[in-house]
């Protein structure tokens, strides 16, 4: 048997979410995210929110970016 030590890492969070905007269609919600995309430094989502039937286009600061800061 092995006497190696487990380490576990813990999970770090980043910086938070913040909802854009929210589109009743995919299309419209990935043509907002294309244009926030092209701003260095954002990490840009599209969620699909099940209880609403809509698409919530959500941004941050790029945690590698901020965790320099």
């Amino acid at each position: 048997m092995s006497t190696e030590e487990v380490v576990e890492v813990g999970h770090q969070e980043g910086p938070p979410w913040k909802t854009v905007g929210r589109f009743p269609t995919f299309d419209e919600a990935d043509q907002k995210r294309l244009e926030l995309i092209m701003e260095k430094n954002l990490q840009v989502k599209v969620r699909w929110m099940r209880l609403r039937d809509d698409f919530v286009v959500k941004m941050r600061v790029d945690p590698a970016l901020a965790a320099a800061e």
